[in-house]
């Protein structure tokens, strides 16, 4: 009884804190003249994945690496799929240019390079495959290419005028709402994931599945509730700048520093899970010509959220 309270509250906490946080970083945007993407990609994108960075520095640490990757793919997966789903289905994005040509394929990228780094075994014919600390490093510098574009997209461009008005707050009240949306958001967090965890562990499912679908999804939390709050108030910008700045901070930032914390021991059978994250980075970047151009539709947030449960199915399937 007291596990499933925490859950609950939990999920109020996340839903709060990722209203304060868009607000909040909202008006900073516009006050400073920085656009809502570049909040999205930097600020938002980095608050929701605190969660991610929290599970996996405690699971290295730990040397529960399984957990560790697992959190970070089932998370990449979750917020393409299941989030953007869900956002898409709320409300069409439309998204803009940069993130089509610049934004997207990075992500790609980075899965790309989670691939090639991790397959030691099946690549330089090693006896067992892992992400090292020199491959840590090599992530935390394409991390830091992406900081730098970022800058440049923060103050390179007008702000976004995209959306409906947002309401402009004082600047010490702006910051307060931002730092306590990720503070309220990184505790609902954690109740969440540790919940969910105990409840997972009761069932007695394996530590790969936990990484999967209850953790990755419980650290998505945060994504989910922002991308969604965002949809709802037409704030686009933010719901598609959030999901997939949070996935190149995922891999680059969280999995780069996961590996220099402990290298991460890597099995085969995450190949496949590779391979759908790469397969929803290509259905998201092919959605965008589909239909209305640059748009993801209700009918394609639909067709994610279909693909996401089969996912899940051949997850529970695969034990």
């Amino acid at each position: 009884m007291t596990t499933l309270f925490f859950l609950v509250v939990g999920f109020a906490l996340l839903i709060k804190g990722a209203g304060w946080l868009v607000d909040g970083a909202s008006s900073i945007a516009k006050r400073f003249g920085i656009s809502d993407l570049a909040v999205g990609l930097t600020i938002v994108a980095f608050g929701t994945s605190a969660p991610e960075l929290i599970v996996n520095t405690v699971a290295s640490i730990s040397g529960n690496t399984e957990i560790a990757i697992g959190n970070i793919l089932g998370s990449n997966i979750a917020n393409i799929l299941l989030i953007l789903g869900i956002a898409a289905v709320i409300y069409p994005l439309r998204v803009t240019k940069g993130t089509v040509w610049k934004e997207i394929p990075f992500s790609l990228l980075a899965v790309l390079m989670i691939a090639v780094m991790a397959n030691d075994q099946w690549i330089d014919g090693l006896e067992f495959s892992a992400l090292t600390r020199t491959d840590g490093i090599a992530l935390i510098g394409f991390f830091a290419i992406f900081l730098f574009y970022t800058y440049e997209l923060a103050f390179g461009g007008p702000p976004s005028e995209q959306g409906l008005p947002v309401r402009r707050f004082g600047l010490l009240r702006s910051v307060s709402m931002v730092a306590g949306g990720l503070m309220v958001l990184v505790v609902g967090g954690k109740w969440v994931v540790d919940s969910a965890v105990e409840i997972a562990s009761n069932l007695g499912v394996s530590e790969s599945l936990i990484g999967l679908t209850v953790v990755a999804v419980g650290t998505s939390l945060p994504e989910l509730a922002t991308s969604a709050v965002a949809a709802y108030k037409r704030n686009v910008d933010i719901a598609v700048g959030n999901v997939v700045g949070s996935n190149i901070f995922n891999i680059f930032w969280i999995l780069g520093m996961s590996s220099i914390i402990r290298p991460l021991p890597f099995q085969s059978r995450s190949n496949m899970d590779i391979g759908v994250a790469v397969l929803a980075t290509l259905l998201l970047f092919i959605f965008l010509f589909v239909g209305k151009r640059h748009i993801i539709e209700r009918w394609q947030g639909t067709g994610f959220l279909t693909a996401y449960v089969l996912y899940i199915t051949v997850l529970i399937v695969r034990g």
